[in-house]
């Protein structure tokens, strides 16, 4: 990230390497967005701390793999360099919140957003208030998050059904970065959840884990 804000903790936190050997204690933990408007945004559990751990040991990272909570309007925000949005429902930012995601944006931080089916149109509205001035752009399969440590040539993973309708990647940009990925028809956070959860093959999991590390290498290394 070219942004100085949460340069020190990011650089604490990752070395990529071919034998990448963890520093004791965990350094960082993903969180979980907290949302108002009534939609679930505490589903899907288990999917941070599985994602946590995938990462540890495909990526060498030293995540804490209980995920942390944090509310849009708070100052903490800024204290967590990768946040993670999801929910089927509605979602309401007030205008303080939207200027606070909007400011911990443009600071260096980075905004993972995947609809657990339902949250579409109440998401895109949202993130119009927190950057009134941009839609959603659909990002090209050769866009390097697709290219991480897991190379995937035809951009997202298809892991529910949902609609049926292929998956898409979609951004949002702050002075060229892209600062919030948004998968849609995709359901990547389910595919993280422990195995008895949605009973989904191994095959898929892996792929949803390895896309999902694909997003938390780029957020760091972008």
């Amino acid at each position: 990230m070219k942004h100085l804000l949460l340069l020190p903790v990011i650089l604490l936190l990752f070395a990529f390497s071919e034998n990448p050997v963890p520093v004791e204690p965990p350094t960082l933990k993903l969180a979980l967005l907290k949302y108002n408007g009534g939609g679930d945004w505490y589903s899907n559990p288990t999917s941070l701390p599985n994602l946590a751990a995938f990462c540890n040991s495909q990526l060498g990272t030293n995540f804490d793999k209980d995920e942390a909570v944090v509310e849009v309007g708070s100052a903490d925000l800024f204290s967590y360099p990768f946040v993670h949005m999801t929910g089927h429902g509605n979602v309401v930012f007030s205008d303080t919140e939207a200027e606070n995601l909007r400011n911990y944006l443009m600071a260096g931080g980075f905004l993972h957003i995947d609809d657990n089916y339902g949250m579409d149109p109440y998401v895109r509205v949202a993130m119009k208030k927190v950057f009134p001035n941009q839609d959603f752009i659909e990002l090209p399969f050769e866009h390097e998050i697709y290219h991480q440590k897991f190379d995937f040539k035809n951009g997202l993973p298809k892991i529910h059904k949902h609609d049926e309708k292929p998956p898409q990647g979609f951004g949002l940009f702050h002075e060229g970065r892209l600062v919030v990925f948004y998968t849609f028809e995709c359901d990547l956070g389910d595919g993280w959840e422990d195995p008895a959860v949605h009973k989904d093959p191994e095959a898929i999991r892996r792929m949803a884990l390895q896309m999902g590390a694909n997003i938390v290498q780029y957020a760091f290394e972008f």
